[in-house]
């Protein structure tokens, strides 16, 4: 997917989704998968990351949020990740099968190396 086309799908207000467009635009790396995914299958993964990450103290932004849309989501989902490029974030998007619109977005701290 076309980093501009990217750019345009991350409107959203939530803290995440600023956050992953702000890493875009200054030269983070993005991925976005070919293949959708059940998004009941990815709630529950992501709630159990949900539970991990609250259990080890991890930062993260919008993931709750994330995992409430997941399950109420109907449709299969395409994943997407944007990395910062400093390294400290890394998001993850999930789309709409077409790729034509943002149903979440989270973003978890990575722990420095």
């Amino acid at each position: 997917m076309e980093r501009e086309l990217l750019e345009r799908l991350l409107v959203g207000n939530d803290e995440a989704s600023v956050a992953a467009l702000a890493a875009l635009r200054c030269g983070g790396s993005h991925v976005v998968w070919e293949g959708t995914t059940s998004a009941g299958a990815l709630a529950r993964v992501y709630e159990r990351r949900l539970r991990h990450t609250r259990r080890r103290g991890i930062e993260t932004t919008n993931l709750a949020h994330a995992v409430d849309l997941l399950g109420r989501h109907q449709h299969p989902v395409r994943l997407g990740q944007i990395r910062a490029a400093d390294g400290a974030w890394t998001f993850m998007l999930f789309l709409t099968d077409d790729g034509n619109r943002l149903i979440a977005c989270t973003g978890v701290r990575r722990p420095h190396v």
